[in-house]
């Protein structure tokens, strides 16, 4: 059952679009400014206290639920839409699907990269700009984590240093530049909406992992293979791969990864760096290709990210799988025509 509790804010440690950082009584909280207003020092604010109190590391901070300053408040919405659905805090944001740009043609080829962690969104970044630094990469954000993509500071920053060029938010995920109903709709608003040469679909941060067969976030890359392939796209899996995690079922290839594999209803392309180890991986077209140092890539870009708190020195190889897949779209581009 959820927690809640009441208290003042006391200091705003940073601010951006659709995001505050605050302390209440001096614990640290965010706020989700689309769906509650900002927040000013002196406030009196209720805060869900859920995440800290199980521990969780993701999620470890308060959420502001309401600001008490105020007794009334209303942002305009985007349309009739709403996510967030039946809960306190839906919100109409409106979906690009009911807007001009909307375009029911199909994905006509388009590279479509499946990650399985918010982390390796940052790889196939990296690999696919320094591979296509004039080609438009799109960021698809699924329901899988958490639901607000204005709490990614990954995707921020991303975004800061252009190695994404856009977002979208599926589902009942919110805060994209443009929101769309479900997955399989999203890739078509990312291609003819915001004009993507290839696209990137991954959760939220927090992912989601139970030690069971089926019992994890990740599985939906299943799905996305299947939706990308099946509206004429290209699909590119993201390996999940760690010398360094201490969980047998994650050594080496991620149970997540060949389970995620083996519910896909159609075939699909793995992008692996050339010299890797053989895979077993079924009928699927196993791709070796040249990979960048990914890790200097991310270096020299600014950008800071890690994968179950671990740095991409600690891990290389986590960053090298995931951009390969970055490599592997970027040539599929390379191979059609940019617009």
């Amino acid at each position: 059952m959820p927690s809640f509790r009441t208290g003042t804010v006391t200091s705003i440690i940073s601010e951006r679009d659709g995001l505050q950082r605050v302390e209440v009584d001096g614990r640290n909280a965010y706020v989700l400014t689309s769906l509650t207003g900002d927040v000013a020092v002196g406030d009196r604010v209720v805060v869900n206290t859920t995440a800290v109190e199980l521990g969780l590391g993701t999620g470890g901070w308060d959420v502001v639920h309401w600001n008490l300053a105020r007794e009334t408040w209303h942002a305009g919405g985007g349309g009739h839409v709403m996510k967030l659905r039946y809960t306190s805090l839906q919100t109409d944001t409106g979906v690009a699907e009911q807007r001009d740009g909307y375009d029911e043609r199909g994905l006509d080829g388009m590279p479509v990269v499946a990650c399985g962690l918010h982390s390796q969104i940052a790889p196939v970044a990296a690999a696919f700009k320094h591979a296509a630094p004039d080609a438009t990469l799109v960021f698809v954000m699924t329901d899988a984590a958490a639901l607000p993509l204005p709490l990614s500071d990954l995707v921020a920053d991303l975004r800061d240093r252009r190695l994404l060029d856009s977002t979208v938010s599926a589902g009942q995920a919110f805060g994209g530049d443009r929101e769309a109903v479900n997955l399989p709709s999203a890739l078509r608003v990312a291609r003819a909406a915001a004009g993507a040469d290839a696209v990137v679909v991954g959760p939220g941060p927090g992912g989601v992992g139970t030690a069971t067969e089926l019992g994890f976030g990740a599985l939906e890359v299943a799905a996305v293979v299947d939706a990308a392939q099946r509206d004429g796209g290209q699909a590119i899996v993201a390996l999940r791969w760690s010398d360094a995690d201490t969980r047998p079922r994650h050594r080496g290839l991620s149970h997540h990864s060949r389970t995620a594999l083996r519910w896909a209803g159609e075939r699909v392309t793995v992008a692996v760096p050339r010299g890797a180890p053989a895979l077993d991986l079924g009928e699927q077209d196993i791709v070796e290709v040249d990979v960048p140092d990914v890790v200097e890539l991310l270096a020299d870009a600014g950008i800071a990210v890690t994968t179950m708190g671990r740095s991409p020195a600690e891990e290389p190889e986590f960053f090298r799988y995931a951009g390969a897949a970055g490599v592997a779209a970027a040539a599929r581009v390379a191979r059609g025509t940019m617009r």
